[in-house]
């Protein structure tokens, strides 16, 4: 049997846990049960992460070494984000900036975004699907968007699909070559 897959997923939320932190955390534990992910839950509301100003992450004296290894660690990455302004967090964006190109080349990563209405459900995706191809991760095709009536109604299936389908993913690519060309970014 090969070892369970390791996965990293960010909340890229600053604020107070609250019903996307619960969510996720609850599909990260149900993952890791199943024996087939090990998965690793960063909040960013319980990490410090620099301003991305240039200093490499070893050189800062705070938790953004350790959050960016977790990173560079993983076979597959799921990246949540509540909608703030259209868009990711600043939070999550700052993270991604400290992330080195290779640390997310051909990573099966997973988008979730949560929002206060159906209105916002492409803002963070969109954004994050540009940001992602910077990187060439391998983002996997449908994201998960929740919003207040998923939380009656329950997010657990949608959140469990997405992390399967990165483990799935993640099994299938170890010792794989990459895929298609090396990104742009990386070239330098």
């Amino acid at each position: 049997m090969t070892h369970p897959i390791a996965i990293t997923a960010v909340l890229g939320s600053v604020t107070p846990p609250g019903r996307l932190r619960r969510a996720l955390a609850g599909a990260c534990d149900r993952a890791t049960a199943a024996g087939r992910a090990e998965v690793e839950l960063i909040d960013l509301a319980e990490r410090r992460v620099a301003f991305a100003d240039g200093r490499p992450p070893a050189d800062l004296p705070d938790d953004t070494a350790a959050v960016v290894d977790a990173l560079e660690r993983a076979e597959a990455v799921i990246l949540a984000t509540p909608v703030y302004r259209g868009s990711m967090t600043g939070a999550l964006k700052n993270l991604l900036d400290h992330v080195p190109v290779a640390a997310l080349q051909g990573v099966p990563t997973g988008i979730v975004a949560m929002g206060g209405s159906d209105h916002h459900f492409l803002g963070a995706e969109r954004h994050l699907r540009d940001v992602l191809a910077f990187f060439g991760a391998l983002v996997l095709p449908t994201a998960v968007y929740l919003s207040s009536r998923d939380f009656s109604d329950g997010a657990a299936g949608e959140l469990d699909a997405l992390l399967a389908a990165a483990a799935e993913l993640a099994s299938a690519r170890r010792g794989a070559s990459p895929l298609g060309p090396t990104p742009l970014a990386a070239r330098f």
